[in-house]
């Protein structure tokens, strides 16, 4: 039997964001049709060391899965043994090694894309995980191309991946130093996905259904993992799949549809007390607030307000006079 079945139906995965694929995002997506989703990274070592503080990064509902929980670490022996206490604790349905985080602060501990500079690190670190967890967990990695421009070393690490026993590899088709600039090389994506036998995920610069068809057809990838698309609009993945399954564009959310769906948002993490209290939610809501924002007719002036905006009640009255059933202004 597979051990991740969803493979076999080309699926939509949400990527793992920091900061936003939290569980209140991740039951908005699944709602909106995507199928996997994997959490925000947690570092190997915070869960060594701070196990309660770490916990929160991966919690989340049972109608979150499939779902995987992401971790990321230089040490092999360390990852391994946090992966099995995340596994025993959470059970989730695999477990995703980062090796293609680019911020500094996660490169300098020798975690994600710096494990590219590494190959023979980043191989052992992932059977590590893989003898681990065994028959209880799969493994899957998330690479990107590589560390720059002179090395582009993925179709060498995805060999090395599937070496190491691991189920899946999530292919980013960028370079560390692109950062999210440039454009994703889906030529590379498609020659690792031909590379291994192991099933290949896509993930790069799917921002429309047009384009997640064009891969499915053009590419040798099992399925594909949205991102940034998905933080402004994450109403793509039930449009895009839509469209795959009959070839019809719908539209996208009205101006209205889209403020409820901020004010939703925004009332469900406040309700969930994931981030404390009204305030303290706000504040971590207010760069998804100016993401959900942008193209909504009449927010641009919004936005320095949407950045300070400190309760519910002030976001519902900013908002309330651009909803497209809104009455006229009060005559002067």
């Amino acid at each position: 039997m597979m051990k991740m079945p969803w493979l076999r139906d080309f699926p939509l995965y949400l990527a793992p964001m920091a900061g936003v694929t939290d569980p209140i995002f991740r039951s908005l997506c699944k709602e909106e049709g995507a199928d996997v989703m994997v959490t925000e990274f947690v570092s190997a070592e915070g869960v060594l060391q701070a196990w309660e503080r770490n916990r929160r990064y991966f919690e989340f509902e049972e109608a979150h899965r499939p779902l995987g929980i992401q971790v990321f670490g230089g040490h092999p022996e360390h990852l391994a043994a946090a992966a099995r206490r995340i596994v025993d604790a959470a059970h989730p349905d695999f477990l995703d090694l980062n090796a293609g985080c680019p911020v500094p602060k996660v490169v300098g501990k020798n975690g994600g894309s710096s494990l590219l500079r590494d190959l023979p690190l980043l191989q052992r670190a992932a059977a590590a995980l893989v003898r681990e967890l065994g028959e209880d967990c799969p493994v899957t990695v998330k690479i990107r191309t590589g560390w720059d421009a002179e090395h582009v070393v993925a179709l060498e690490a995805v060999s090395r991946l599937e070496d190491a026993g691991v189920q899946a590899v999530v292919v980013h088709g960028r370079t560390r130093s692109q950062q999210y600039g440039g454009k994703a090389d889906w030529g590379l994506i498609d020659a690792c996905a031909r590379r291994v036998s192991i099933p290949v995920i896509g993930n790069g610069d799917l921002a429309s259904p047009e384009q997640v068809k064009e891969v499915r057809e053009g590419t040798a990838v099992a399925g594909v993992m949205i991102g940034r698309a998905a933080m402004n609009a994450p109403w793509i993945f039930r449009l895009a799949k839509h469209y795959l399954r009959t070839g019809e564009v719908l539209p996208p959310p009205s101006a209205t549809q889209r403020l409820d769906f901020m004010l939703r948002h925004a009332r469900l993490a406040i309700e969930s007390g994931h981030y404390g209290d009204e305030l303290q939610t706000m504040r971590a809501m207010r760069a998804r607030l100016l993401a959900y924002a942008k193209g909504i007719p009449g927010t641009k002036p919004l936005r320095p307000s949407l950045a300070r905006v400190a309760g519910y009640a002030e976001l519902a009255e900013l908002l309330a006079p651009l909803r497209e059933d809104a009455p006229p202004p009060a005559a002067l």
